[in-house]
């Protein structure tokens, strides 16, 4: 142990132990605009300065170790002067139009300034501008950028893809894409994680609110929203409801205030998803096409866009099941026009995800009878659902649960859990024991493929369906992801079926999720889907009735040539668009 002495605190700590993390200890709060624990500790903002006694120039508290005998002072008046004029270096360089930027009054460089009184910037602004493709889902505003390096960091060592790095050298250092080429010239996966991480509004997703506005305003367009499992989890975060008020059935409220048409869940095709992919992967098991490699889930877009850049020799190994998302789409344009008497092209399909990828995803086109276009118009981040809120004047102490409409109101527990790691093999793993052997597993038998901690790497369980013995594994994360791709490919192990999230924790931890600085909320997220799924009324797909009327009035059964021609997709045709 270190004896150290903070504002007059005395303490001990472990060797080892950061200045940071040892006033923290001790109940003081240093400023921190660039530091992630773990993932960034470069002390780029110079904000978390403290003084040391005996030493004349300050020092940074992020990366700097105890040492014995220190003697400490966090906020003396040496230490607020340089801190001041740090934030105000920045803000010289910051576009600060807060009015008109997406992360006013969740920013961590607008919290720091007012918190240090800073009412006037004395140095002359200098605004870097760079030009950006503004339809790519991704954007980011290089006025804003404050060189934290958060984005490099996280997209290095978590995502492990490299896309921004640190461009030109002394004052006009800067971030920028790899290799000052044009985003839509990179492997981006879209996965988001630069845009929760970072701490300004420098990176957001593109806004499409416009576009449901529109749709809405247009009386031609019969608009149909739906709202993906792991965005019930997080919406209220934004708008101050406890986890408890916020659910699904207020989101359905909203929506219908704002000028939505129908409105469903897509716990519904998250169902459909694990009926074909389910069937899909017994198919393949059965007649030994594993025995190589795994099949791979293909629910995640994330995760589409890095095996088909990073592994395009594996994209056969994938389910040809489409995204929850997409089959939703598809079944509205088709099954759902017909039963409301609505041409398809009438019909205005919305998507609510936690996802940014997704809104790349939604350029897959359909093509089914006479009709073609896209299984989804327009997807909305979870962050643009509550923006929509807000700008509609809508309280959220006035919302009530409103159920979903007819003919796909149903969703059991194991669509819902989609939305955390580990969810989609537990569902199809679930659903696979019963078209095994004819009756339902215990509903937790699966639980083993669920991840214990934020965090966690690959997953592996070995589960018994009927006389076979499937090895399974979960991986979330890229980083985690190209890990295990790596080591499958090198025979150091071997899955028959494995499912991959490209977002951390799942898609409860997703890039269009709202952003709470410095902390990861993934895992705590996901607990709410399985307390969710704990107490569903459904907790098994092959059990949701409006599932099975699908079928029967419609595709006959899973993995049928009607079910194969609207549910399913060849990722080996279809190349995913990169600019958008």
């Amino acid at each position: 142990m270190v004896n150290i002495t903070i504002d007059n605190k005395q303490l001990s700590v472990p060797e080892g132990t950061t200045i940071m993390e040892a006033a923290a200890s001790a109940g003081i709060p240093i400023p921190k605009l660039c530091y992630l624990k773990g993932i960034n500790e470069i002390a780029a903002c110079r904000v978390c300065l403290v003084e040391l006694e005996g030493m004349e120039k300050l020092i940074t508290s992020c990366n700097n170790v105890v040492k014995e005998g220190m003697v400490l002072y966090t906020n003396s008046p040496k230490v607020r002067a340089a801190r001041r004029k740090n934030v105000q270096l920045i803000l010289s360089q910051h576009d600060s139009k807060c009015a008109t930027c997406v992360r006013s009054g969740n920013c961590a460089l607008q919290q720091l300034a007012n918190d240090l009184n800073i009412i006037d910037i004395p140095f002359k602004q200098r605004l870097e501008e760079f030009p950006w493709d503004k339809d790519f889902p991704l954007i980011r505003d290089s006025k804003k950028c404050i060189k934290c390096m958060r984005c490099i960091q996280v997209c290095d060592k978590i995502q492990d893809l490299h896309i921004w790095d640190v461009t030109s050298t002394g004052s006009r250092t800067t971030i920028n894409v790899t290799g000052n080429r044009k985003i839509s010239e990179v492997s981006c996966s879209l996965c988001g994680q630069c845009i929760t991480h970072c701490p300004v509004g420098a990176l957001r997703e593109r806004d499409d609110t416009e576009k449901v506005w529109n749709a809405i305003a247009d009386k031609k367009k019969v608009v149909v929203a739906q709202v993906a499992p792991a965005v019930r989890a997080a919406w209220g975060e934004a708008l101050g409801l406890p986890i408890e008020e916020a659910t699904v059935g207020k989101i359905m409220d909203s929506l219908k205030r704002l000028g939505v048409d129908y409105v469903f869940d897509t716990t519904f095709s998250a169902d459909l998803t694990i009926m074909e992919e389910g069937n899909e992967f017994l198919e393949r098991f059965t007649k030994g096409e594993l025995k190589l490699r795994p099949m791979f889930t293909s629910c995640c877009p994330g995760w589409i866009r890095f095996i088909k850049s990073q592994y395009p020799h594996l994209v056969p190994q994938l389910s040809t099941a489409k995204s929850p998302q997409q089959m939703f789409g598809a079944v509205m344009k088709t099954y759902f026009a017909q039963s409301i008497g609505v041409a398809p092209e009438d019909i205005f399909t919305v998507s609510i995800m936690p996802c940014v990828a997704k809104k790349g995803e939604s350029n897959m086109e359909l093509f089914y009878k006479e009709y073609a276009g896209h299984d989804t118009d327009v997807v909305l981040t979870t962050r643009e659902l509550t923006r929509m809120i807000r700008s509609a004047h809508i309280d959220p102490k006035t919302l009530v649960d409103r159920e979903c409409d007819p003919l796909m109101k149903e969703g059991s527990g194991a669509g819902v859990i989609f939305g955390a790691t580990g969810g989609v093999m537990e569902a199809a793993l679930r659903s696979a024991h019963y078209l095994v052997t004819g009756r339902n597993p215990d509903p937790d038998a699966f639980k083993a493929v669920r991840s214990p901690a934020f965090g966690t790497g690959v997953i592996e369980a070995e589960v018994k369906l009927g006389d076979a013995t499937v090895r399974a594994a979960v991986v979330s994360g890229l980083g985690n992801t190209r890990k295990l791709i790596e080591a499958i490919e090198h025979g150091e192990v071997h899955y028959d079926f494995v499912e991959v999230m490209a977002c951390p924790g799942g898609c409860v931890g997703g890039g269009g999720q709202p952003i709470h600085d410095g902390e990861e909320l993934a895992h705590e997220r996901g607990k709410n889907l399985y307390f969710l799924d704990e107490h569903s009324k459904i907790r098994f797909s092959h059990e949701n009735p409006d599932v099975l009327k699908l079928y029967e009035d419609y595709m006959e059964k899973p993995c049928s040539h009607k079910a194969h021609m609207l549910l399913h997709t060849d990722h080996n045709a279809w190349e995913m668009p990169r600019g958008n």
